[in-house]
């Protein structure tokens, strides 16, 4: 039962933040934006949360630089599509791809190092149950945080 065990809790930390992109997409395209550079947000925001992270020691702060770095990377496509009313299509691959280039010139400096992790969050009684303790009651808050904002 262990190798279930762990094939789903890579299951939660590979979607979480596929789930975090998929509701910023949702309320996008409910505004009548498409937003083809999600992709090109996420890896920007994926690399500044681990150089960050890595530099300072410090989870939080990676996560606060990577929320950052999406933000930021999303204002020349709002810009772009919105006030100069450039093709959302295009707009958005080219963000993707300037997403990717960028991230991949930036993240060449930390290829191999260690990351820092989030502790999980550990509940008394729950978190021991066998099976679903540690897939459903040790979790990061960052799991939690996105099936609230799910919901």
């Amino acid at each position: 039962m262990e190798i279930y065990e762990a094939i789903i809790l890579t299951i939660i930390t590979a979607a979480t933040p596929l789930l975090l992109a998929a509701c910023g997409e949702l309320v996008a395209e409910r505004s009548g934006i498409l937003n083809l550079g999600v992709e090109g947000m996420m890896i920007m925001g994926a690399v500044s949360a681990f150089a960050t992270a890595y530099t300072t020691g410090s989870p939080y702060l990676g996560v606060a630089a990577g929320i950052a770095a999406g933000a930021l990377a999303s204002l020349p496509f709002a810009f772009l599509t919105i006030s100069m009313v450039t093709n959302q299509v295009a707009t958005g691959l080219a963000l993707t791809i300037l997403g990717l280039g960028l991230s991949g010139m930036i993240g060449d400096a930390y290829i191999g190092l260690p990351g820092v992790k989030l502790a999980p969050i550990y509940i008394e009684g729950l978190s021991d149950l066998p099976y679903v303790g540690r897939i459903l009651f040790s979790q990061d808050i960052i799991v939690y945080a996105s099936i609230v904002l799910v919901l």
